[in-house]
Order: C-alpha cells, then structure tokens, then sequence
C-alpha cells in the first residue's frame, strides 16, 4: 500500500481529461497506452458517457465551471457550445500541425466544425446514411441495377411494388424518424434555413419537391405509414422482404451480417442515395474532437486529438468500433477496401454535407419528422406542411432572431 501511495505521489505527468459518449469511450481506451507511451509526460483519464444523458451533463459542467479538456462532441451540438464560448478554436493549433490536413476530411464533415471564420472541432468518425436494399428481390422484380436518380427509383419501387404484391412494400421510411426527409431535402439547392439562420426556408421550391417525393412514395403504397415501433424489427422484416429498400447509417452492415437469416444472407447491398438528377447528397453525422475554453491543458489535448487524428489510428478505430474514418487516407486500408457494403458509404461521404449549423437544429428537425408524419396521415397537403414547418421553426429561432438583430445594432 505505501508502495502504490508513493507511486502516486510520484506521478507528475499532465492529466488530460477526455469525455467521450456511447461505446466509442470505452474503446477509446485501447488506443491511449500508445500515446501515452509517445508523451511520457501526459495521462489521460478517460470518462464514458452514455447519449442519453451526455448533452445535459456537459451542460450542467459548463455552468458549475466543470468540463474537460477534450470531448467527443455530437456534430450538431458544436453550435450550441461554440456560442456560449465554451470552444477553443483550433487555427492556430490546425496551422502548426501538418499531419492534420483539412483538405483530406470529407468536406461535410470537416464543414461541421467551421463557424464564421474559425475552426472549433475535428472531426473523429462521421456517419451518413444511405439505401441497403435485397438484389434478390430488384432482380426479380425486372430492375438491373439500383437507382441512380429519383425517377429510376421511381421506377424500381413500382415494379418492386407490384412484384411483391398489397402486404409488402418496396421501401420503409418509418414515421418516427426523420433522416429520411432531411437527407431528401439536402439534396435540393435551396438551404433548410434563411436570413442567417433566422428563418425557415421550408417553403422554398426544393423543399417542396422533397417533400411531394417523400409524400407520393407513401401515396402510391410503396412505404407503409407505420413507424419502427409497429413492426418487429428491420433486420427480420427485411429479411422476410416486408420491404426491400431501408435508408441507414454503417452502424447496421455489422447488424445486417449478424442478423439477417442464412437465406438471404448473401441477398442484400449498400448504394448511394438517388438524388433528383443523379447521385445524391446526404446530411454527414458523427461526433468531432473540441477542447473547451476552460482547460489549462489545452497544448496536452490538442497531442491526444493530434493522435487520435492520426490514418492509421483512425483505421485502428474502425476495426474495433466498425465507425467510418472521416479522413480519405485512412480509407486505402483493406478493411475498408474489401468491405463490399462499406464502398458506398465511401462514395457517399463525398457528397455529405453539414447540417444547418445552429443550436437549435435538432429540435426543428424533430418538428420536421412530426410535420411529415402529420401530412403523411392527412392533416397537411404539401404546401400546407410547408407553411406549417416554417411557422414552427420561425418561432423555435425566435430568440436566435433577437440576438443576432440585439448583435448587429450594437455594433458600431
């Protein structure tokens, strides 16, 4: 005991405080022997945290005065942080380390951490989402190849339609979620807010379009009009054929391969979102390095992010947590190469771009999912949820109106 109490005492390195959420943050820790072996004089204590609760804790940290050094941050709640000043932007740190090239992030994931004329966050793995469809079942309905554009996809789900008959569908959007509209409404050239991020735009033409398609597919009976919780689950519906396209993100090719019955094991593939005119974009997700304000180790944190950053650590990363690296380099590994499902992600990650950078984005995105499902069940034609989208989202950025007119009229 007094050995160990001694040993203790002895220890003078740097403690860089990392928090991290969900099973990344005890994975994480297989990768800090390394770096700490490189810096002998720094330790990093790492601190798990689980989604559910992690947006409030880092809140409840901010005011007591609290946060780490390092966190692993929600994409979307970079905004939200940046603006109570509680990021450190990371120029100067970007400019005296090479190895960290922006220029070699998928620019959708990069974009996630630029606000105004800085940088706040690197980005740590990113996710997007994309169609997993049955080749069994496109074959048999007479479709050659997966859509590229909205009318063939148009297209493939009418046939599939008729091929599999009333009690099955060619596609599932479940009401409950709302990625599958958002990542429609991306693709258009109209952006989801206007004025600076003061308004919704969700009258625009091209979020008209989105929404008329994502409105027909339900209309013509290709997507039932059910949420994930009135079915038994993805993995045994699709592999039943309840439907045959699923819009996901890469968490579920692991799931997919485990799950789904010998049958069809072998029946199913990953493409790239149709968009209106050919390929399309997605929105990028996942969760970006930042170090707050607060840390007086801020030259210590920016090594591990530096580390972590690292191809090679970042391939590291993907094997054990099956997370897509967001830098293009670390994509020449042969598990990423050889991985048939993960290629389209590959290629989608090109054409991913931010969501609308403002805090209050998630809940406007959940007003987007009730509105849909609402005009899905009759309440709204699409102009009418149009009008009723904006009107919602203009009153959640009521006081994001205020700030930025209070800011402009103090200027000098």
């Amino acid at each position: 005991m007094l050995l160990a109490a001694c040993g203790r005492q002895d220890d003078t390195r740097q403690v860089v405080r990392f928090w991290a959420m969900g099973s990344e943050g005890e994975v994480v820790r297989r990768l800090i022997p390394e770096f700490e072996r490189r810096h002998p004089d720094i330790r990093v204590d790492v601190q798990q945290l689980p989604w559910t609760a992690a947006h409030e804790k880092l809140l409840t940290a901010f005011a007591g005065n609290a946060l780490p050094d390092v966190c692993a941050l929600g994409n979307t709640w970079i905004p939200e942080f940046a603006l109570l000043g509680a990021l450190t932007p990371l120029d100067a740190h970007l400019a005296a380390t090479p190895g960290v090239d922006p220029a070699d992030y998928f620019h959708g994931a990069w974009e996630s951490g630029e606000l105004g004329k800085h940088v706040y966050a690197v980005p740590w793995y990113v996710e997007t989402r994309l169609p997993f469809y049955r080749t069994d079942l496109l074959r048999e309905a007479g479709i050659a190849r997966p859509p590229r554009d909205w009318d063939e996809w148009r297209t493939a789900m009418a046939a599939i339609k008729q091929h599999v008959g009333p009690q099955r569908y060619a596609i599932l959007l479940p009401l409950n979620e709302f990625e599958p509209l958002l990542n429609l409404a991306i693709q258009q050239p109209d952006p989801l807010l206007r004025d600076d991020g003061r308004r919704g735009n969700f009258r625009s033409a091209g979020f008209r379009r989105a929404l008329s398609f994502y409105k027909e597919m339900f209309e013509r009976g290709w997507a039932p009009p059910v949420s994930n919780n009135q079915i038994s689950n993805v993995w045994d519906e699709f592999g039943r054929g309840y439907f045959s396209f699923y819009i996901s993100g890469p968490w579920n090719i692991a799931e997919f391969r485990k799950r789904l019955p010998p049958n069809v094991a072998n029946a199913w593939m990953t493409t790239p979102l149709p968009g209106p005119n050919g390929p399309g974009a997605s929105i990028a997700g996942g969760t970006s390095f930042v170090i707050f304000q607060s840390s007086r180790r801020k030259d210590a944190a920016w090594k591990l992010v530096a580390y972590l950053s690292e191809p090679q650590v970042q391939t590291q990363f993907h094997g054990l947590t099956g997370d897509l690296p967001p830098r293009r380099s670390a994509w020449t590994s042969p598990a990423l190469t050889r991985d048939p499902y993960a290629r389209a992600f590959r290629d989608q990650l090109e054409r991913a771009r931010a969501a609308p950078k403002v805090p209050e984005w998630e809940r406007i995105a959940q007003e987007m999912r009730i509105v849909g499902e609402e005009m899905i069940g009759g309440r709204y034609d699409v102009d009418g949820a149009a009008a009723e989208l904006d009107r919602r989202t203009d009153a959640i950025l009521e006081k994001r109106r205020w700030m930025l007119d209070h800011a402009a009229g103090a200027a000098p």
